[in-house]
């Protein structure tokens, strides 16, 4: 009988070794032969430019793909490559009163990303991503606009790095 259960978890761990793609514990789906990836700045092409959007957008998105993957950040020609630009940055008057007054208002930033995947094209995507965070119509938008910018960015690069790696 242990000769069976050897054999068994043998051929169960030889299964395992053949998969394709590789896996890390926060669900990345990346083929194993990419060991490299480029994430352009992303400029900020929006009506509206906050001077440190860019930067911000880009450094988190990079430190999502390094500190979360095996990849390598390279300055070009990643076997993954990331680039986009941002391309609004809104805020607008939501959730009205009766007294015709906004109780909120919302600041909106949308993205837009082309991902490419040089082993798997089918991978590859031109999207556009859009999120935004309510704050109190009496707040001062400059006073709290960092930590909205900061909430919004992560949940951009959530949705990015979702689509190009993470496939649910």
């Amino acid at each position: 009988m242990p000769i069976k259960k050897t054999i068994i978890l043998f051929l169960i761990a030889f299964a395992f070794s053949a998969c394709r793609m590789s896996y890390s514990f926060t669900g990345a789906s990346i083929p194993p032969q990419a060991k490299t990836i480029s994430i352009d700045y992303f400029p900020n092409q929006a009506s509206i430019v906050i001077p440190t959007l860019s930067q911000t957008l880009t450094e988190t998105l990079r430190d999502r793909f390094t500190s979360q993957t095996p990849l390598q950040l390279v300055q070009r020609n990643g076997d993954l490559n990331i680039e986009g630009n941002i391309i609004s940055y809104t805020t607008q008057p939501v959730a009205i009163q009766s007294t015709e007054q906004a109780a909120f208002n919302r600041l909106t930033i949308s993205v837009r990303v082309k991902f490419t995947n040089k082993y798997d094209e089918k991978q590859n995507f031109e999207q556009t991503f859009t999120r935004f965070e309510d704050y109190p119509f009496t707040a001062n938008l400059n006073a709290i606009q960092d930590n909205l910018i900061q909430l919004i960015v992560e949940a951009l690069v959530d949705d990015i790095f979702n689509k190009a790696v993470v496939n649910w």
